[in-house]
């Protein structure tokens, strides 16, 4: 498979990204593969959404609160955004460090907890998790403006070493104990500090002296007076939380893995791949970038497609693009969204601590049957940009025999690399009423229904549901 492979670039934009539409596929494929890489990985600086225009179609048309309107938000970035990487690696990391909207109970923190992560997700791993623990919306959710030097609060020292960079097995509770004196003091305020008006006003980190405790503390054997900038110094050296990244990483961006839960008893299916991205990350001092790099870059990735059930905003984000483009003000990211929070998926608001349940644990027989019916209604219109872009594609051609009918669709459509018994279940549908004509207008509307219909049973099919 050569660098300028649009099924390379194909599964690339996949993960990388939420997808893209043919006509962006065939600009990549002429760029090349690496070029292509490059351009991702780069785009860390790069907002070409123009945030006011967002608010002001995104606040009147998405109904439900700020909670839906950030996630309208989020999604038209993620569809539309000139920056695919940059919304992939912010759902990361909301997946990893999770936090629930219905907790924090604050929307504007919420909104600034996400714009964290687009602004730093590509940096090292210090920078991240120093503005981890400086974030208000992390200290409302795991409560450390509670944890004060003479009564320290472990639930985000906890997490930090548990969830957000080592793993159980990997530290002991007296680590945990140093860890929560290390970030007391860490805390918040709001702009305006009348308690009336605050859930309007943002809300920003605040270190209060009095409550941190400056004791000598010993650290996953180091001693010190740490705080919590120090404890994160030590955490990111460790070769554990190297392996402990960089199977989160795999699992995001490559294949499956079991829960996190399990990682201390259940080995990485494919070490090899986890000792190649644990070499980057400790050779490049734990610069997410670098690790993207190498992963994107490596056999193992480009030989990973369809190795991932895809979640539930991949699948929405996906068909969107597929029926796409649609700017402002005609996008409308309620139906993409909604579909999301019934699949299992609501943004803002991860299950639990650990995230989301991800890989098969997306599928069971009522969110298939929701993933199906959602696709289904999404390819059903005709008028849509990236419908109306496959019939001209196909009535390009004066006569479409049934072979081709199937072939294009399914490469057109993903490319979807169905199996044998789909194949021939679309091949069935397609010679059942013959060749497609589009030379007079009653042939265009019977063969537009009918392309349609393909297009229909390709997204039901099993295959469609890998990423």
């Amino acid at each position: 498979m050569g660098d300028n492979d649009l099924h390379l670039i194909a599964h690339l934009m996949r993960r990388a990204g939420f997808g893209a539409r043919r006509d962006e596929l065939e600009a990549y494929a002429a760029k090349g593969y690496d070029a292509v890489v490059d351009d991702l990985l780069n785009t860390q600086s790069r907002d070409d959404v123009d945030q006011d225009i967002l608010d002001r179609y995104y606040a009147s048309s998405t109904e439900g609160g700020d909670e839906a309107i950030s996630q309208g938000h989020w999604v038209y970035r993620m569809v539309n955004g000139d920056g695919p990487l940059l919304e992939k690696m912010a759902l990361f990391w909301h997946h990893v460090f999770a936090t629930g909207s219905e907790k924090v109970g604050h929307p504007p923190a919420s909104k600034r907890h996400l714009q964290m992560f687009r602004r730093v997700g590509l940096t090292d791993l210090r920078n991240i998790l120093i503005e981890l623990s400086k974030d208000p919306a992390m200290i409302m959710w795991l409560d450390n403006n509670q944890n004060f030097g003479d009564a320290p609060n472990e639930n985000f020292g906890r997490e930090l070493l548990e969830l957000f960079s080592m793993g159980v097995g990997n530290y002991t509770e007296e680590d945990v104990k140093a860890a929560a004196q290390a970030f007391t003091g860490w805390t918040f305020t709001w702009s305006l500090r009348q308690s009336g008006a605050r859930d309007a006003f943002p809300t920003y980190f605040d270190f209060v002296g009095p409550d941190h405790d400056r004791a000598t503390k010993t650290f996953l054997g180091e001693t010190g007076p740490f705080n919590g900038e120090d404890v994160i110094d030590v955490i990111v050296r460790q070769p554990a939380t190297a392996r402990f990244i960089s199977r989160h990483l795999y699992t995001f961006f490559v294949a499956d893995e079991p829960p996190v839960a399990s990682w201390n008893e259940t080995p990485p299916q494919d070490q090899e791949a986890i000792d190649i991205l644990v070499k980057a990350y400790l050779e490049s001092h734990a610069d997410v970038r670098h690790v993207l790099g190498a992963l994107f870059r490596s056999d193992f990735f480009k030989q990973a497609m369809f190795k991932r059930v895809k979640s539930p905003v991949e699948l929405v984000t996906g068909m969107a693009k597929l029926i796409g483009p649609e700017p402002l003000p005609d996008f409308d990211s309620s139906p993409h969204t909604n579909a999301a929070g019934e699949m299992g998926q609501s943004l803002g608001n991860p299950l639990t601590v650990e995230g989301w349940h991800t890989g098969r644990e997306w599928i069971d027989g009522g969110t298939l049957s929701t993933r199906v019916e959602y696709a289904t209604e999404q390819v059903a219109d005709v008028t849509k940009p990236g419908i109306r872009a496959i019939v001209d594609r196909l009535a390009a051609n004066d006569v479409v025999s049934p072979t081709d009918f199937v072939d294009r669709c399914v490469e057109l459509v993903g490319p979807v690399p169905v199996g044998a018994d789909t194949r021939q279940g679309l091949l069935t549908y397609a010679e059942s009423e013959g060749d497609l004509s589009f030379g007079s207008d009653a042939d265009r509307e019977r063969n537009e229904a009918r392309v349609v219909r393909m297009l229909q049973l390709i997204v039901s099919a099993r295959e469609f549901q890998f990423n």
